[in-house]
């Protein structure tokens, strides 16, 4: 029984990691496929168009109005669903002014910092510090610096909602399971369409925009979101955080194979710093229960 248990386990681990990686590669590239959409709809109207086609997708497909969704659940859902447009909207804003790789390292230092200020342990101001370092490195704090402020506030503003995304994710994950992405979309939706509409109009509603806009949705929202909360059910929160950690690399893969972008060495530096800080304090948080069993 515990051989059955320990590969049950062992099995879970790599179907959690799995999910986790090919989650990572799907989100980043599509979101450099979007990228090369900005000059049509611009920032806000790709972000539109993505999540509310993402929406339409996930209902389609799981249908989850037919099941009763938990009392209790309905605010954290909601928040979940606000976090979860916010941070769509706020780093395709990112996006449309600092290159991909960049962009995403300053998001990853947002639910890294909440970790790593909230922390009493020594070992993990060594992390805090090349965290630090590199954000260092990317803000636009020196007058040489070629990064536009305002799309390194947008990435700040995103890892922000990450960092409450997953806060709202825990709570949700256990509760609704898969139908929580489902429901967070829709909620997202209904919160960014409006912005969306605003600025790109009824050109969101042509064939062709609409074409490109569910290849993106399924790229960038609705496989990748669905792949992390299977990875939330099975994997420790340690385990999570460190694949999530390579997310930077894989945006700068992404931005230069998609869209040329070309990062400079210091660059580079400063998104290695902050991968090696989120790594690292995920290989040092010790053995956590798996995200979904946080405490309700």
């Amino acid at each position: 029984m515990n051989r059955d248990g320990g590969q049950d386990r062992d099995r879970a681990a790599l179907l959690g990691a799995g999910a986790v990686l090919a989650s990572l590669i799907s989100v980043n590239f599509g979101a450099a496929f979007a990228k090369t959409v900005f000059p049509l709809l611009g920032a806000a109207g790709v972000a539109a168009l993505r999540i509310s086609l993402a929406a339409a997708l996930l209902w389609l497909l799981r249908r989850p109005w037919r099941r009763r969704v938990p009392a209790g659940a309905g605010w954290w859902l909601a928040g979940y669903g606000a976090t979860l447009g916010l941070m769509n909207l706020c780093i395709y804003l990112a996006f449309e002014r600092i290159p991909l790789g960049v962009a995403i390292a300053i998001e990853v230092a947002g639910p890294l910092g909440v970790v790593l200020f909230g922390s009493r342990r020594p070992r993990d101001f060594c992390w805090l510090a090349a965290a630090v370092a590199g954000l260092l490195l990317l803000l636009p704090l020196r007058s040489d610096a070629p990064l536009d402020p305002v799309g390194v506030g947008f990435a700040c503003a995103a890892g922000l909602c990450w960092a409450l995304y997953i806060v709202a994710g825990k709570r949700v994950s256990g509760a609704v399971g898969g139908d929580a992405v489902a429901w967070g979309m829709l909620a997202a939706a209904i919160l960014v369409l409006p912005l969306g509409v605003a600025h790109a109009g009824v050109a969101l509603l042509s064939p062709g925009i609409l074409l490109i806009g569910l290849a993106i949705a399924i790229l960038s929202s609705a496989l990748p979101y669905s792949l992390e909360m299977e990875a939330m059910r099975r994997l420790p929160a340690h385990v999570f955080g460190l694949l999530v950690s390579a997310s930077p690399a894989v945006g700068a893969l992404a931005g230069f194979l998609i869209l040329d972008e070309r990062l400079t060495p210091l660059q580079w530096i400063a998104i290695l710093c902050i991968m090696a800080a989120s790594a690292g304090s995920a290989l040092t948080a010790g053995q956590q229960p798996a995200i979904e069993d946080a405490p309700q």
